[in-house]
């Protein structure tokens, strides 16, 4: 259960109500998901997450799937559920095959346990030993 409530549309300020506005227009939908209610009820929160999510999942280098595919592979390292269920149904939509969610979360797998090796053993960056990475595979 939310620890704030959610601001529905009629309720909220006209200052929300125009984030709310450019959600829908930016994503095409009537709608408004609980996690930008739910940020709502602190508005300068849901003005500058809404911002820098608008800002950084926009077109660029990375294609919409990519960028949807490094946010569901740190929503599974954050262990956030919603964020996990959200961005592997955009991810879908936008052409995730079941075979490319497998080998994401295969790297995020590995990823995580290699980062923890590295941690549990306290190794220093190699550009620190001075030592040249080798061969196709940089762990």
């Amino acid at each position: 259960m939310p620890i704030a409530p959610m601001v529905e549309y009629d309720q909220a300020t006209p200052e929300v109500r125009a984030v709310y506005d450019d959600i829908m227009a930016t994503r095409g939908t009537n709608t408004v998901t609980p996690y930008w209610k739910t940020i709502a009820h602190h508005p300068p929160t849901l003005a500058r997450t809404w911002r820098q999510f608008k800002e950084v999942m926009a077109p660029g280098a990375l294609d919409a799937l990519t960028k949807e595919m490094i946010y569901l592979a740190v929503s599974v390292t954050n262990r956030c559920d919603y964020c996990i269920e959200a961005h592997t149904r955009a991810a879908r939509e936008m052409g995730m095959s079941e075979t490319m969610l497998g080998e994401l979360l295969a790297v995020v797998a590995v990823a995580n346990g290699a980062n923890q090796l590295a941690v549990a053993y306290q190794l220093e960056p190699v550009g620190s030993s001075g030592g040249p990475i080798q061969g196709k595979i940089s762990c």
